[in-house]
């Protein structure tokens, strides 16, 4: 009965109110199979806990919480799950908060410094990804499963 106990703690904590250190607003377009979005965002963040919090029309229709799992409104799940029904079992657990936060993905691989950025082209059988992090825009394309990220400041 403890064991339970813990574990229903430690699921219910991952989508607890959070204090976040930094906001911005931005505009976000991601589209993929399940998700299409275009339109204004909030994006917070802490050491270890990202939200995006989306607006259509001035209206909050979804809020997306990055932790050790990742919680929609319609509730929580593992990070790989999240990948696999929304974008794709191939990527990274780390991918979604990566990209949110304009950090590398895949470990480095192909990295390459560009301007005031960097940016990572990612080719095998289940991805094709182009992947450009400037200092106003970060840019995810994955051609194989059609799914475009593109995350602009609002000046």
């Amino acid at each position: 009965m403890k064991y339970i106990l813990i574990v229903v703690l430690f699921f219910l904590s991952a989508c607890s109110i959070k204090n976040y250190t930094y906001s911005s607003s931005k505009f976000i377009i991601i589209k993929t199979d399940k998700l299409k979005f275009s339109d204004l965002a909030y994006v917070k963040n802490s050491a270890n806990s990202v939200r995006l919090e989306l607006f259509v029309a001035g209206n909050n229709i979804q809020n997306i919480e990055i932790n050790s799992l990742i919680c929609l409104n319609e509730g929580c799940m593992l990070r790989s799950n999240f990948n696999s029904e929304y974008l794709s079992e191939n990527y990274p657990d780390t991918i979604l908060q990566n990209i949110v936060l304009g950090q590398v993905i895949y470990d480095k691989k192909n990295f390459k410094k560009i301007g005031y950025g960097f940016e990572q082209k990612i080719q095998n059988s289940n991805v094709d990804i182009l992947y450009k992090v400037t200092q106003n825009e970060i840019y995810f394309k994955d051609k194989n499963n059609k799914i475009l990220f593109k995350i602009k400041d609002i000046k």
